[in-house]
This record gives C-alpha cells, sequence and structure tokens, in this order.
C-alpha cells in the first residue's frame, strides 16, 4: 500500500500540480511584463501589457487564495493519514516520520506569509494609477514560485518516504519531554508571552515598525511553545497531552484551526508594516 493511493493525497497533489500549472502560464506572462513595462509610453505594446497585467493579476490572486486554502486542506490531509501510518495518532507522527516533514512545515509557513505580502503589494500597486510597484511585486512572485516549485518537490518526497510499515513516533513521545526555551517553566513561559503581547500592542500604538517585527518575530515562536506546552492543555483537559496538533481534529472541534489561525494572522499584520515598507520605501500605517 501506498499513501499516493489516499485520495486526500491524491487530491491535494492533483490540486498544487494546478496551481502550479497556472503559476507557470502567468510566470511567462510576467517575465514579458517585467522586461517591456513602461507606463509612460503610448504605444499598442504598453497597451497590451496593461491588459495582461490585469489578467496575470486576476490568476495570480486567485493561485495565491487557492494556495491558502491548501494549506488548511494539507492539515487535513495529514490527519486522515494518521489513520494508516502505524504508530502514528495525529499529524505530528506523520510529519515526523521522515526527514522531510519539518522542512516541508517550515517552507509552508514562510510560504503563507509570502503570498500574503505579495497580496498586500498588490492591492498596493492597483490602488495606484502609475502602477509604481508592479515589477517589485512580480519580482516577489518570482521567488515565490521558486519556492513553490521547491515545496511541490519536497512534499512528493515526503508523501513518498512516510513509512507504513515501520512504527513512528507520536506526540505522546516527541512532546512528553520538556523542551522549554532557556530553560523557563510554564509560569515564566507564559509571563514573557503575555508582556511580550502588550509590548506589541504599545509598539503597533507608536507605529514602530521594525521594532514591532522583531517583537512579532519572537512572539511566534514564543507562542509556539506557550500553545504547545500550557494553553494546549486547557484544550485537551489533559496535564500530560503536549501536542500542537491534535487540537486540530474533530475530537477536540477543530478549535486547534481557530488557534492557530488567529495567531498566524496576528503576527502577519505585525510583521506586515516594516516588510511594506522595506518594499515600497513609504510609511505604511
Amino acid at each position: 500500500m501506498s499513501v499516493f493511493l489516499s485520495n486526500a493525497v491524491i487530491a491535494f497533489l492533483l490540486a498544487e500540480f494546478v496551481l502550479l500549472v497556472l503559476m507557470s502560464i502567468s510566470l511567462f506572462y510576467v517575465v514579458r511584463i517585467v522586461r517591456s513595462w513602461d507606463y509612460n509610453a503610448l504605444t499598442s505594446l504598453q497597451y497590451s501589457l496593461e491588459k495582461q497585467n490585469y489578467l496575470v493579476n486576476t490568476i495570480l490572486l486567485f493561485c495565491v487564495c487557492i494556495k491558502i486554502v491548501l494549506f488548511i486542506f494539507f492539515a487535513l490531509c495529514l490527519n486522515e493519514l494518521s489513520d494508516i501510518v502505524p504508530g502514528a495518532m495525529c499529524s505530528a507522527g506523520v510529519i515526523g516520520s521522515n526527514k522531510f516533514g519539518g522542512i516541508l512545515m517550515l517552507t509552508k509557513i514562510l510560504l503563507i506569509f509570502g503570498l500574503g505580502i505579495w497580496l498586500v503589494i498588490n492591492k498596493l500597486d492597483l490602488q495606484a494609477l502609475n502602477f509604481p510597484y508592479l515589477k517589485k511585486k512580480y519580482a516577489i512572485f518570482i521567488c515565490l514560485f521558486v519556492m513553490i516549485l521547491l515545496e511541490l518537490c519536497i512534499e512528493i518526497s515526503f508523501f513518498y518516504n512516510i513509512p507504513l510499515k515501520v512504527p513512528v513516533f507520536c506526540c505522546s513521545v516527541t512532546f512528553q519531554a520538556p523542551k522549554l526555551p532557556f530553560g523557563y517553566t510554564n509560569f515564566g513561559l507564559v509571563s514573557v508571552f503575555y508582556v511580550l503581547f502588550f509590548v506589541i500592542l504599545v509598539l503597533n500604538f507608536l507605529k514602530q515598525s521594525m521594532t514591532s517585527f522583531v517583537a512579532n518575530l519572537l512572539f511566534l515562536v514564543l507562542s509556539y511553545y506557550a500553545i504547545t506546552y500550557f494553553f494546549g492543555l486547557y484544550v485537551y483537559e489533559q496535564p500530560n497531552h503536549k501536542c500542537p496538533y491534535c487540537m486540530l481534529k474533530g475530537d477536540y472541534f477543530y478549535v486547534g484551526y481557530l488557534i492557530w489561525g488567529s495567531l498566524f494572522l496576528g503576527v502577519f499584520y505585525g510583521l506586515m508594516p516594516y516588510l511594506v515598507e522595506i518594499i515600497t520605501k513609504t510609511n505604511y500605517s
């Protein structure tokens, strides 16, 4: 038996491949637009490029939105695979079943943030009259396209190397040993969590984008530990159940999607102002 026979895996990889084809078609026009774009030119070529620009934007907007939805579907796919992977009780066992799992998850998270930044830059570019960020947003897209191509290769390697005969370690083993950073206790971890959260609110109010950027990066890492080793215990109602993935299952009413989704969304809005200011060379508020 192979995981490639799973309906969820087939549907997921097929959707990823279709999006890659659409993005590849868009890439062809993106290169042409970037090479020949001159907003001040009154030529038939420029007129044609502007029409192609709107078409490409529509395709990319669709692809980016679907890509974000596929991130959620990937989590559901892992939950389904946990039923056939020996020793796996949740996504933690599937992700940790081979060396590609952690790399794939990190790549997907980075892509989600990168695609979000592209959406913001694209919106700012379309709102302006002269498309001031057109070349920059397409340069970002080209980088994201390379990452998406790499992601698909890692996905195939990950699914191919999932063992179906050898038992894997799951959350009961992986997250059982204390792994809090800097020797924190749970009390210290939660205290720093709330202090940093308050600091971020103050920095956002004062519009200190660069400092807020650094604070949000720290908050993202700290929140992972806080949710896994403290807040998650109240979700599971068990003092020894430490796992960032089990809360994504139906047994806990899929509350993990709300918890992790709100965390990623909040951190994204905290990181965004500084990144947008770097890209656009303007103040963003």
